[in-house]
């Protein structure tokens, strides 16, 4: 173990060789922290001589768990099996399953996930006759989410006014509904694994006595509610070990609280304290920007981040005519790195918010660049890779009413809303789920054929197939099984329809099945656990050579040589969601230092002029606050645009900047002039604006943009494709 500390700087070998007891390392951005935890298991292990078995570590994500999981493997071998290892709700899951018992759901319930709980809600909705447009199903969700992270309780839900009361009555039917099904959505498996905790000491006392040492990585993003089950599973050792940087807690809006923190400190009050300031992945001008930035927050432990690497070039803040320019520039300097023999992998665009994405992937098509796009469309996320996914559901669990009516008229096979009616009036009548009424058509004696009318006989050879499915199941292998459903539903067909989409749409089913292939000696039940869980960087891309659009939120953990970071403008970064709240607002500026030590040699900034609106108009922006937090002997600005003279808060902002010795007034090449629709003192009607005078039209990469004179609302910028204005 003595070779193994030597390759740690001094502060690392102090963390993984604390002695037993509560321990809190605050870890700057690329400090080594997985390192640092790997080490200390191993020296638990090797030194401590803990038994593997006793050892609890928790990840924020599937693909850290891994990471760590292989990193144990090559540093000890074998003496790592045995470990508890991955996520929150990964750990918590096995818990529930152990003590299903003890709950309301059997130990086969199944995960609903965002879009089964919408499903759930809307139905709940109709049948309590309310209105989605006024109480919509996401905001009802995101009120539940935010109670069960507080762990609060639908009885105890706090009523202020006659919504919250509605809210407290939907939050009771929507937990009913769940049990019904046999399900628990995400935040139901901590607040689960909190009531088996609190009302079961002999079930807390079980789990505290086996693990010895509890290990947490990312402590800042835990919840209240996943505080709470570390602080009782540690109630028996003490022997809890928090690896965190509150400045990098980014996760706040889905209930993530650094202030655990501060109730670690409090908690455990002989707790020992270790920073790892040093970076193995930034140049220092990236990092004394990193700390520029963030040292404008309060309730923090400041850190003197630091590395032995070449100080580095220099802060690129690039400034655009508008947003259309913006991602043109960016993916133009993308380009010459490309031409340059850079790897395309070493580059990153980070922004506030996906739709961002969308001018960089038309910038991207004409200059013909392939890329990798994070969080967009997540390959589970897509309806065909979910109706396979909720065939196996199913399957496994008969009572999961959400799944079946997804896929028992898929592909159509006749059963409507008056034949799932019928049916569900025979379930209620009987006392049976939706699921055991289907199956109980394949009994001789049933009646429920007489009593569901014309659709009984599509609903029992779906019954029969659901039978055979079933008994396939618990027989052959989960590649076997997937197989029969897409034979019996004949699901190719009904996807494949010989175009290029159909074509994808079959090729990721294809891409299904490899996933299933891995889960062959695991189980139907790891499989949609692991399904469930999955995360957007668990399926990010490791070997396509491309460069990388992200959200800055989807950034977390990741690092890439050359990074660009888009969109400094006030109402963006920072959201204008955040302007109005302090700790809303300490959010942006740690997302913004999230995204800056994610750059390991360049970074460069943008920010637009103008941007454009979803109603086809142009309007101007100011430059983030955050900006004027970096210190001017860091940065190496160019403008691409002209300070707009007539507009003094924006003269203002510019003054500082303008300088000969780094201004670069440099403009883009534009094609030849070309025809416009648009003349100038032409008569034209807008639906918003009404009646104005065209003053000026010009080309601009590809579209037309005309500037308009309205009486009472002054002179709008459009994009002729979206306005829709009517020549008069």
């Amino acid at each position: 173990m003595d070779a193994l500390l030597d390759r740690l700087n001094s502060q690392q070998q102090l963390a993984v060789a604390a002695p037993a007891g509560p321990t809190l390392v605050l870890a700057g951005p690329g400090s080594g922290k997985t390192r640092v935890l790997t080490y200390r298991i191993a020296y638990l292990i090797s030194v401590f001589k803990v038994p593997a078995h006793n050892i609890l570590a928790v990840t924020f994500t599937n693909k850290a768990a891994k990471q760590m999981g292989e990193r144990m493997t090559k540093l000890i071998g074998p003496n790592s099996e045995g470990i508890w290892l991955g996520t929150f709700h990964a750990i918590c899951g096995r818990i529930l399953r152990r003590e299903a018992d003890l709950l309301p759901v059997t130990k086969n319930f199944v995960i609903f996930d965002t879009d089964d709980q919408q499903a759930l809600m809307k139905e709940i909705l109709r049948d309590n006759n309310l209105d989605e447009k006024l109480y919509k199903p996401a905001s009802i969700l995101a009120a539940i989410s935010n109670a069960k992270n507080d762990l609060i309780l639908p009885e105890a839900f706090p009523v202020q006014n006659f919504r919250d009361e509605q809210t407290k009555r939907l939050y009771a039917l929507y937990q009913q509904r769940l049990v019904k099904n046999n399900a628990m959505d995400f935040d139901d498996m901590l607040v689960y694994t909190n009531q088996l905790f609190e009302s079961y000491p002999v079930v807390r006392d079980t789990y505290g006595h086996k693990f010895e040492h509890i290990l947490v990585d990312e402590f800042q993003d835990t919840n209240y509610s996943q505080y709470a089950i570390l602080r009782n599973l540690a109630r028996v050792h003490k022997n809890l070990y928090v690896v965190g940087d509150e400045d990098q807690s980014i996760y706040r809006w889905r209930g993530a609280d650094y202030r655990n923190i501060e109730r670690f400190k409090k908690d455990f009050k002989d707790a020992e304290v270790i920073l790892l300031e040093q970076n193995y992945r930034s140049t220092q001008t990236i990092l004394d920007s990193a700390v520029a930035v963030i040292d404008q927050n309060s309730n923090r432990t400041r850190k003197k981040l630091f590395t032995q690497a070449q100080t580095g070039e220099k802060i690129r803040l690039i400034v655009a005519e508008d947003d259309r320019e913006e991602a043109q520039l960016v993916v133009s300097d993308i380009r010459d790195g490309i031409r340059a023999r850079q790897n395309p992998s070493d580059f990153a665009i980070m922004y506030r918010t996906n739709a961002q994405s969308r001018l960089l992937e038309e910038a991207f098509r004409r200059e013909c660049i392939s890329y990798r796009l994070v969080g967009a469309q997540r390959f589970y996320g897509r309806k065909e890779v979910r109706d396979m996914i909720a065939f196996f559901r199913l399957i496994y669990n008969p009572l999961d009413e959400i799944s079946l009516k997804r896929v028992i008229n898929l592909p159509p096979r006749g059963i409507g809303d008056k034949t799932l009616q019928a049916l569900a009036e025979l379930a209620e009548k009987s006392g049976l789920s939706l699921g055991e009424s289907l199956l109980d058509l394949n009994r001789p004696d049933n009646q429920v054929m007489l009593e569901v009318g014309r659709g009984g006989e599509r609903l029992s050879r779906f019954a029969h197939m659901l039978s055979g499915w079933r008994k396939t199941a618990q027989d052959n292998s989960l590649s076997v099984l997937f197989d029969r459903i897409v034979s019996d539903t004949d699901y190719e067909t009904y996807i494949q329809d010989k175009s290029e989409e159909g074509q994808d749409r079959w090729e990721n089913v294809l891409e299904l099945r490899a996933v299933v292939m891995e889960y062959e000696t695991r189980g139907l039940q790891e499989f949609l656990e692991a399904m469930a869980l999955v995360a957007d960087q668990d399926t990010l891309p490791e070997t396509l050579d491309a460069p990388t659009m992200l959200t800055l939120h989807a950034a977390k953990g990741l690092e890439f040589e050359r990074v660009y970071i888009i969109g400094l403008d006030e109402m963006l970064l920072p959201h204008s969601r955040s302007c109005d709240d302090e700790e809303d607002l300490a959010e942006e500026r740690r997302l913004l230092y999230v995204g800056i030590t994610r750059a390991k040699k360049k970074l460069t900034l943008t920010r637009a002029q103008r941007r454009r609106s979803p109603y086809g108009t142009y309007e101007d922006t100011i430059a983030s606050r955050f900006i004027k937090d970096l210190p001017s002997s860091l940065l190496k600005q160019d403008i691409y645009a002209q300070p707009r003279r007539n507009n003094f808060a924006r003269e203002n902002e510019y003054s500082r900047w303008e300088s000969p010795s780094w201004l670069r007034n440099t403009t883009i090449p534009q094609d030849k002039p070309a025809k416009t629709k648009f003349k100038s003192g032409m008569q034209v009607r807008h639906s918003t604006y009404g009646r104005g005078v065209v003053k000026n039209s010009k080309l601009e990469y590809g579209d037309e943009t005309v500037e308009v004179y309205f009486e009472g609302h002054g002179l709008k910028a459009l994009i002729a494709s979206m306005a829709k204005l009517d020549i008069l």
